[in-house]
């Protein structure tokens, strides 16, 4: 986060105290028992990956091997070409020729001219080549490294986004695609075609693989924020990807719609939701400020100021140990006590938890567990937000209160990004939001008892809907 000491606080939030106050009397008629849905989907439980009936691919690849990483790679290709030989004419009324030409090969030992460039150019990486028609893909650390840490289906991820990139080199205008079209447009629409595409596989019309709408779609999640921009990344520079909250939008946006929605992802849609950007000129910090009792102090000032329209008073933060006293509930490293109407945090775990990401120990989970500053704010938001919620006798105890909660967080973020709020969001910091909210334990995304929304797709979508619709919407859709 930034600090600046201004003034000026948009008042988005005041939404809360008209539509909270609303809902207060009727809300408990219309809570929602179990875990619901995704995106109209039945959430399912299961171990996704490659299913034993899944039959040989038979695909000619240059320079395969008999790995593990192969035999997945080989029946993505062949599992993201059934897709789009489906969905080309039914959406774009033309056929799908298949990728000419596949390429596996070791960053590590190999040395293959591809492209201009040879693989150890290109090193860790899967690519589209359009000159050549050619997918290809490093088995030597890449995928290794995507399926050790995420499972299977990040692997089935990046190369559904490659494939996205062969869709646009074969649509072309259709998708508004031109040599002058920018890489971030090409990488949102290749992110959302993979939304598409897992949509698809999740109502089990893969031959290859099974994906379950919670634990899988997490490991997708999970994967596109691992290969998520630096923080501070212009969206407008040349190669720009976007960061995991710009990512896990267009991929969702496929997985709520169909491809034709993606091909009319365009320089003007992305300009006008797009949150990747520099530093701060004035953010000496970097994105990076100490969780301490100084911020914390302001994190209060910024809290207070944002809900001083909602008419019940807001909770205090303490440091008491991150605990509630005489047997109230706790959710450690940050509580919302109700008896005292105050915030209670472990400022040394919550410290802790606020180190910055440490991108370079990510490849190695060498880290120090931090997850960054605003990982840590966000925590104490969301218990802050319980107490307002609590004032106008919310539910507050069930999944529909976790994912209002997360939309809340949202909607604040949004509501102090603007020059002279005491703190600001930096570059980055949503993207700490996520690899908060896809925690086991994710507090952002949990009710007053510490009960996160059971998946990590919906906990993403309530953050990313109050950023973009303000608390109003979090009342409204988790009522």
């Amino acid at each position: 986060m930034t600090r600046t000491g201004g003034r000026g606080v948009r008042r988005r939030l005041l939404a809360v105290a008209v539509v909270l106050g609303m809902l207060g009397t009727s809300a408990c008629a219309n809570r929602i028992e179990g875990e619901g849905t995704i995106a109209g989907l039945e959430i399912t439980h299961f171990e996704s990956g490659l299913k034993a009936s899944a039959p040989d691919p038979g695909l000619a690849i240059e320079n395969v091997s008999e790995t593990e990483d192969d035999r997945l790679a080989a029946a993505a290709i062949a599992d993201v070409t059934a897709f789009w030989t489906e969905q080309f004419p039914q959406h774009f009324a033309q056929e799908f020729p298949p990728v000419a030409k596949l390429l596996s090969y070791d960053s590590n030992t190999d040395r293959i001219d591809v492209c201009g460039a040879t693989t150890a150019d290109v090193a860790m990486n899967a690519f589209y080549c359009p000159p050549e028609d050619l997918v290809a893909w490093d088995r030597g650390t890449l995928l290794p490294l995507l399926r050790e840490k995420f499972g299977p289906m990040a692997v089935v991820t990046v190369l559904g986004h490659e494939f996205g990139h062969a869709v646009q080199y074969r649509l072309g205008a259709k998708a508004g695609i031109s040599g002058q079209t920018s890489t971030i447009v090409k990488e949102q629409q290749a992110d959302c075609f993979t939304g598409a595409y897992f949509r698809w596989m999740a109502e089990g019309r893969s031959e290859y693989f099974q994906v379950s709408t919670s634990e899988g779609l997490n490991q997708v999640m999970a994967s596109l924020f691992f290969i998520r921009d630096s923080p501070g990344q212009s969206h407008s520079a040349d190669g720009a990807h976007g960061t995991a909250f710009d990512r896990t939008y267009a991929f969702q946006l496929g997985f709520q719609n169909d491809a034709a929605k993606c091909a009319a992802i365009d320089q003007a849609d992305v300009d006008s939701r797009i949150t990747e950007r520099p530093f701060d000129p004035d953010d000496a910090g970097m994105g990076d400020l100490a969780v301490n009792e100084e911020t914390l102090g302001l994190l209060q000032r910024s809290l207070d100021k944002s809900f001083s329209g909602a008419g019940v008073p807001g909770p205090t933060i303490v440091n008491q140990g991150g605990s509630c006293p005489n047997g109230g509930v706790s959710t450690p490293p940050v509580s919302y006590c109700e008896d005292t109407n105050t915030v209670t945090v472990d400022m040394a775990a919550l410290a802790k938890l606020g180190q910055p990401i440490d991108r370079e120990a990510e490849f190695t989970g060498q880290g120090s567990g931090g997850l960054g500053d605003f990982a840590a704010f966000a925590e104490v938001v969301s218990r802050y937000v319980q107490g307002i919620q609590v004032g106008f006798d919310m539910p507050v105890d069930n999944t529909n209160a976790g994912l209002r909660t997360a939309c809340l967080v949202g909607a604040w973020t949004a509501a102090i990004d603007q020059p002279g709020a005491s703190l600001r969001p930096s570059p980055g910091d949503l993207d700490e939001a996520i690899a908060e909210l896809l925690l086991p334990r994710s507090l952002i995304a949990a009710d007053i008892n510490g009960h996160p929304a059971p998946n990590g797709f919906d906990r993403i979508e309530a953050l990313r809907l109050g950023y973009f619709d303000g608390s109003g919407a979090c009342s409204s859709k988790y009522p």
